[in-house]
């Protein structure tokens, strides 16, 4: 059976204990041997300094290859041509080339608005340097027009060089199959340039229907229903959500998903169990 590779998202920590544990947790998780490690990125001033003073953390304490985002909106091409030479000379060959959210106070969407401007960017200043991800969508961008309009905008940021795209997270196993054929059926080989499931372990109620809620993703009715139930039972929900997770894995490892992206929200737990339980595992200690 297909084996798919394993990645994880961390997001940079706002207090030195925090960062603390970011480091602890990274080191559990790289047990698992992933391919990478990706780090979410903020617009301007702490939240990139943020970005990058883990990005270098964690680069001093293995080899596993990690992959900043870079976001684009509000920024100018000066200010991004000199984040891509830092990453260079850092090592990094791996970037998560993502629009971003407006800097608040801002008005401008700056030299580069959109996510597929800065995929053509990075070619042209870096050449093939980078290998480039870019977001996916299975229940569509709650922004686009349209659901072909979403489609149409995640092939053109693979023709202009994205090498492979990460899903926003999902739970309806179908979703993600009908954007892989979709793809395939407008000519991108998902298999040279891969559709990665974006995989968000159930463990709060509450912020799950807030981060779904803010980026659009489907939380499944009968998921929704027995969280509700659940109150605050949080050893319920997390055995519920583990079954719900693996469930979903078991039918996209069937389907033969390549890899899976875990946005691991800076735990060990559930990460660990799920990639272990589903065989993903290859401890390296």
């Amino acid at each position: 059976m297909n084996k798919p590779a394993v990645s994880f998202e961390f997001f940079p920590a706002k207090t030195e204990l925090g960062h603390e544990k970011l480091l602890s947790t990274f080191d559990e998780l790289n047990k698992l041997a992933p391919t990478y490690f990706s780090v979410t990125y903020g617009a301007g001033g702490s939240t990139r300094d943020r970005t990058l003073s883990i990005v270098q953390a964690l680069l001093e304490r293995s080899d596993t290859p990690i992959a900043p985002h870079i976001s684009c909106i509000g920024d100018d091409k000066s200010k991004i041509a000199e984040l891509l030479e830092l990453y260079k000379n850092l090592g990094i060959n791996r970037l998560v080339a993502l629009r971003g959210d407006l800097p608040s106070g801002q008005v401008g969407m700056g030299e580069l608005p959109f996510a597929l401007d800065l995929v053509k960017f990075i070619r042209e200043h870096s050449g093939d340097h980078f290998h480039i991800e870019v977001a996916a969508y299975p229940e569509m961008h709650p922004q686009a027009r349209s659901f072909q309009f979403d489609v149409d905008n995640l092939v053109n940021k693979y023709q202009a060089g994205a090498n492979a795209s990460i899903t926003q997270f999902f739970y309806n196993a179908d979703s993600y199959l009908y954007l892989r054929d979709t793809l395939e059926q407008r000519g991108i080989d998902t298999t040279a340039q891969p559709l990665v499931a974006g995989i968000m372990p159930i463990t709060n109620s509450s912020n799950l229907v807030r981060f779904a809620d803010s980026c659009g993703a489907d939380i499944p009715r009968y998921v929704r229903k027995q969280l509700a139930d659940f109150g605050d039972d949080r050893r319920a929900i997390r055995d519920f959500g583990f079954e719900v997770v693996h469930r979903l894995c078991e039918r996209l490892i069937s389907e033969g998903v390549p890899a899976m992206h875990f946005y691991s929200m800076n735990k060990v737990e559930p990460n660990k169990r799920l990639v272990q339980s589903l065989g993903l595992a290859a401890e390296t200690v």
